[in-house]
């Protein structure tokens, strides 16, 4: 694999020094300019280059390493990644950034005016480097259906397979090659990259002013949690009191439902955790997001958190975000009915049998399924530890807080059998688990209504979270409630910023959409979930649409 540190002797390179007077540049070094087209050719041949601005990165000895996982990284391969670094990144961390700078965009390739000219990353295409290790030698993981787009175009006509009969299979690992023209980006009406660049620079200067007004600093002491760890206490204490005072049926019950809605509590912390939004320091952060996610909820944080910074990075995109990849009980785009390759879990969403019967009815099983949820994330946790999970310290510290919970949660279960038998410990855990899953409704509501299209590389982080997130609107005293998640688009262009300075930075954002021609999306409670539902609707509408076209075809086939 190329490492960047030297151009090729084909191209000649010119040469900068870089002062480190802006973002990007590495202090003390001279480093070569490349063109856009050695960049394309270099990662054809495997390297692993995203910019920052007009500085190249060549990421691939960070990659195993990355906290946010090296699929993120993949996503901005030949990408001007600079909004989303500078997004999900202390400033402590961005300055350490100028070790993986090994080159300059060429001034021609990027301009004031338009910035980069993206690159379509690899894996948007399906490919990921061959496992024979040969440099340029790369594999096709699944079919991909920008992949299947892009070559009828370079092939000047139609491919065998029509972009309505996409099949997301598995095509095995023979050798395929990459060449600059597979990287080319389609071209997407309504995207500008002028427009785009602009509302790039701009979203900068708006996290500019967050920052000056203190909006990223902890928030009183307890780092604003004060009344949130309160409420836990209370939660908590109040479960246990009438597990410990009750043998009947109706003070076991109230101790499941005071159970579960602490875990939606935590929940909350939980994810601020994750997001580094507790201390600002992602290995204090991440011990409370594993104690409270592992030890006191039995669900993997290391899980949660590879998952949700995925689902950031390429919100609601039907193959890339695993947080809208539900089959077979939810399809929010008749996109699924096409057996999509998921890039995250690396297998077909699979538009089965089961799937054709259960989308018929997935806007009236919708809060049913939800309510069950938190089962489905204990075989995605414990399948990420068994087959994903780095074999570092937090897996080891994740794995016994299972076991803990396990022990805590199992143990109290079997307590309540001695009281009311089997029939009082199931219902003590469904209570407890569905007590905890408005959670769930919460956060689909921010995207389950929203476009899942793909408007390509051209479109800046800023355009594509207003475009795919909603709020909720709620009034400011019963906010803990949704614990910072009806803030969501807020909380997409700025991960870090911590939840009790949200509803102040919201007010900054919605200037800043008015000035940038931008709709910030947001209703109610109520109207947010009519909308869901609708959308899910309409999606079984057009499954049945289909289904009676292809029934009828298939009588017209027998006559």
């Amino acid at each position: 694999m190329a490492n960047g540190t030297a151009p090729t002797a084909e191209v000649p390179p010119k040469m900068v020094h870089a002062n480190g007077t802006s973002a990007g540049k590495a202090k003390g070094r001279t480093l070569p300019v490349w063109t856009r087209a050695e960049i394309a050719r270099r990662i054809c041949t495997g390297s692993q280059l995203v910019l920052r601005d007009d500085t190249v990165l060549n990421v691939a000895s960070w990659a195993a390493y990355h906290p946010g996982g090296a699929l993120a990284l993949a996503h901005f391969v030949g990408r001007d990644g600079a909004d989303e670094i500078a997004a999900y990144h202390s400033k402590g961390t961005l300055a350490t950034m100028d070790r993986f700078a090994v080159a300059r965009v060429d001034p021609a390739d990027y301009t004031d005016v338009e910035g980069w000219v993206p690159l379509t990353p690899p894996i948007a295409l399906g490919l990921v480097s061959h496992p024979d290790g040969v440099k340029g030698h790369w594999a096709r993981e699944g079919q991909i259906r920008l992949a299947t787009q892009i070559v009828d175009g370079v092939k000047g006509g139609a491919s065998d397979k029509g972009s309505d009969e996409v099949n997301g299979a598995p095509m095995g690992l023979e050798v395929v090659e990459l060449n600059p023209s597979m990287m080319e980006p389609l071209p997407v009406p309504h995207v500008e990259r002028a427009r785009e660049h602009a509302r790039s620079k701009a979203y900068r200067i708006l996290k500019g002013k967050l920052e000056d007004k203190g909006y990223f600093e902890r928030p009183g002491p307890l780092s604003g949690y004060g009344s949130d760890i309160v409420r836990y206490l209370l939660l908590g204490g109040g479960a246990a009191y009438l597990f410990f005072t009750s043998t009947g049926w109706a003070g076991m019950m109230g101790s499941a439902a005071l159970l579960g809605f602490c875990w939606q509590q935590l929940t909350f912390l939980a994810h601020d955790a994750g997001h580094s939004g507790l201390t600002g320091d992602w290995w204090t952060d991440r011990m409370w997001c594993t104690l409270v996610a592992n030890w006191i909820g039995g669900l993997s944080a290391g899980w949660w958190c590879d998952n949700h910074d995925i689902h950031h990075l390429v919100t609601n995109h039907p193959e890339h975000d695993p947080d809208i990849q539900h089959m077979p009980f939810f399809a929010i785009t008749p996109q699924f009915f096409r057996n999509l390759w998921s890039t995250y879990y690396k297998r077909v969403v699979a538009f089965d049998a089961p799937s054709r019967f259960l989308l018929n009815f997935q806007h009236r099983l919708y809060y049913i399924v939800l309510s069950l949820a938190r089962f489905n994330l204990y075989a995605l946790s414990y399948g990420f530890l068994l087959l994903k999970a780095r074999r570092n310290a937090f897996f080891y510290f994740e794995v016994a807080g299972l076991a803990f919970y396990w022990t805590w949660y199992g143990l109290l279960l079997r307590a309540v059998s001695s009281f009311g038998g089997w029939r009082m410990a199931l219902a003590y855990m469904l209570i407890s688990h569905i007590c905890a899953s408005p959670v769930h409704v919460q956060i689909v509501l921010s995207h389950f209504a929203c476009s899942t299209e793909d408007l390509g590389p051209s479109e800046s982080f800023v355009s594509r979270q207003l475009r795919t997130t909603m709020d909720v609107v709620c009034g400011e005293n019963i906010e803990w409630i949704h614990g910072g998640l009806h803030q969501q688009v807020t909380h997409h262009l700025f991960p870090r910023l911590p939840r009790h300075h949200q509803r102040k930075a919201s007010l900054l954002v919605k200037e800043f959409c008015e000035e940038q021609g931008l709709t910030f999306i947001e209703y109610g409670w109520i109207r947010g979930n009519a909308m869901v539902l609708s959308t899910l609707r309409d999606v079984a509408n057009q499954l049945a649409i289909l289904k009676r076209v292809a029934d009828k075809e298939v009588a017209e086939k027998m006559q």
